[in-house]
């Protein structure tokens, strides 16, 4: 099978291209490359903007997993119009062209931070999405946009994925478990805004699976699914972040809790990723935070700039 991954250099594209490699797949991968090139020499490389694409660019592909777009809420806030662009309208025209072009399938790279602020309940993918703020609202606008061109010859899959942590070849640590694993490390200490507020949190090897999952599903297949290795309260993550930090260290992790307010707050069901699609979660925190030392050495100070996706889009 061909397949196309738009926006496939970033953090989840470096992860998830080697693996479609190994399974066999033929891979290209079309990308502005924002954050540099770190993909396996197999893959086929296409310096391209996403939103230039035609029709005969998508031609022979079976599948496109669509990554591309403003990954974060600092982003998003930083630039409202090109991430109103690049992950509201973006999607819709790629699904577009690729229907146009005989693509079978699209998958597309929402998030769970369409869903906003809830109070103890567990989300299911038709439970109200209520973000109030840019990136929320613009992933939205892109699923909705994708799934208004699904029919009985082009599926349409969107993966809302909780927040994911863990190591890829293009590196971030702008992500929680990432974050509060480098201030650890760098600083000794934890930094907890709000230890009360939950997360559905996904390690990068489950976001992978995942992937895969969506791509070998029936092509009769269609719709929105959570995904996340499971829901976390801050607090939680913090603690099992500074239990492991301080087993493989020998030191003494501090903890500064800061009860800061936050827009974000919201638990979600996976049962429908697990029935329909058959993905099922394996990575713990305490796995997360094992896979990082085990990369440690690559690391330096945790300062350089590419770690850090608004660092890099500021200087853009």
């Amino acid at each position: 099978m061909k397949i196309l991954v738009a926006g496939g250099a970033g953090y989840v594209g470096s992860a998830l291209v080697p693996e479609l490699l190994d399974r066999g797949y033929e891979v290209d991968v079309m990308d502005v490359f924002w954050f540099g090139n770190h993909l396996p020499k197999q893959a086929r490389i296409v310096k391209k903007d996403l939103l230039e694409c035609e029709k005969a660019d998508l031609e022979g592909y079976e599948q496109i997993i669509c990554l591309s777009g403003v990954s974060n809420d600092p982003m998003a806030e930083y630039s409202p119009s090109k991430n109103f662009v690049l992950n509201g309208a973006l999607p819709s025209y790629l699904a577009y062209r690729a229907k146009e072009a005989g693509v079978k399938r699209l998958i597309y790279a929402s998030s769970c931070s369409v869903y906003g602020y809830t109070i103890d309940k567990l989300l299911e993918e038709d439970s109200p999405a209520v973000s109030a703020y840019p990136y929320g609202i613009s992933k939205l606008q892109g699923e909705f946009g994708a799934l208004q061109l699904c029919d009985s010859e082009f599926s349409v899959i969107s993966l809302r994925k909780g927040t994911i942590s863990g190591h890829s070849p293009r590196m971030r640590f702008d992500l929680i478990v990432n974050t509060m694993f480098k201030t650890a490390m760098k600083d000794g200490k934890i930094i907890i805004n709000n230890p009360a507020i939950w997360r559905p949190i996904l390690a990068i090897r489950d976001a992978v699976d995942g992937y895969l999952r969506a791509l070998q599903a029936s092509y009769s297949i269609s719709g929105v699914f959570n995904i996340a290795s499971d829901n976390f309260t801050v607090g939680y993550v913090g603690d099992a972040i500074k239990r492991e930090v301080e087993k493989h260290t020998g030191k003494k992790i501090n903890t500064e809790i800061k009860n800061i307010s936050d827009f974000r707050n919201y638990k979600v069901s996976i049962e429908k990723a697990k029935t329909v699609l058959g993905f099922h979660p394996h990575f713990s925190i305490e796995d997360i935070i094992e896979e990082l030392f085990a990369h440690v050495s690559e690391y330096g100070t945790f300062e350089d700039d590419n770690f850090y996706n608004i660092r890099v889009f500021k200087k853009m």
